[in-house]
């Protein structure tokens, strides 16, 4: 399990910093189009619905990853009451931590098995947030994604990044063009702009995703090593204790033969009335 948590980690993080580079090509065309366009001014009001995207583990082994997130988005739901509360939840043994919170997802996905599964549970996901959003439009809908990140020092801490409602500043100009070539596009303004809100959401979900196996992977890594280290001292007391164990027969096998030559070695008394007379 050690090894499988060593090797399977390393294609999620790969995977996390691949969909990072594209993210941020993706912010550098909401900046374009906002910088053509002169910005937009996004209608913000009260959420009708909320809907909390949590990504956690479908196997244990992990130790308490699932619980610290299943209490951090139970604290989320108490601070915001207003609307209606809906849950996403991926990972069998996540639905355990949130129903140990009396929090019910509506539905339970599987995890990705590789980093290749990673853009098929992304592109359900973004399905599904469609399929909530049908009919209204975007800023009627607020979007959380639930997950547990790196920290520093190899520290896992939970995190709620919201998705939707749009932050306003993705839609307003910069200052001043980093570039002489001014930006530019060809498509329709409003079919540009639904292909980057679609691929912003594609790609933040991919990294979330790819985040919380990255972070799974690592904590039930530390924890085998943790149980690993916990043998060998349990072993090193063992053998101890045998070692002393083992000593202390010896001693007492050497005092034994000790005994018995030195009572060989001292002469018998004759018996008293034990001589034939002469």
């Amino acid at each position: 399990m050690k090894t499988l948590s060593a090797i399977n980690a390393t294609p999620y993080e790969h995977a996390a910093r691949s969909i990072e580079a594209y993210h941020q090509a993706i912010l550098r065309g909401f900046a374009a189009f906002a910088y053509r366009t002169g910005g937009i001014s996004l209608h913000q009001e009260e959420a009708l619905e909320h809907l909390v995207i949590v990504f956690g583990s479908d196997h244990g082994l992990c130790g308490n990853y699932n619980e610290v997130l299943a209490k951090a988005v139970q604290q989320h739901c108490q601070r915001t009451m207003a609307g209606k509360q809906r849950l996403l939840c991926i990972g069998a043994q996540m639905n355990d931590a949130l129903d140990d919170q009396t929090l019910a997802p509506e539905a339970v996905l599987l995890p990705p098995a590789s980093a290749d599964g990673i853009g098929r549970l992304a592109g359900d996901i973004v399905t599904r947030i469609d399929r909530f959003s049908r009919g209204q439009p975007l800023h009627h809908l607020a979007v959380t994604l639930a997950f547990t990140q790196r920290g520093e020092h190899g520290t896992r801490e939970p995190t709620l990044q919201s998705l939707l409602p749009l932050e306003p500043s993705l839609l307003q100009p910069e200052k001043q063009w980093d570039s002489r070539a001014l930006p530019d596009y060809t498509m329709e303004a409003d079919a540009l702009l639904s292909s980057l809100i679609r691929s912003h959401i594609f790609a933040s979900v991919f990294r979330a995703s790819a985040e919380a196996m990255v972070t799974e992977n690592s904590a039930r890594l530390a924890l085998m090593q943790q149980a690993e280290q916990s043998v060998d001292e349990r072993i090193e007391d063992v053998t101890g204790e045998l070692r002393s164990v083992r000593q202390d027969e010896i001693t007492n096998e050497l005092m034994d033969v000790i005994i018995g030559f030195e009572a060989l070695k001292k002469p018998k008394k004759p018996i008293m009335g034990s001589q034939i007379p002469k």
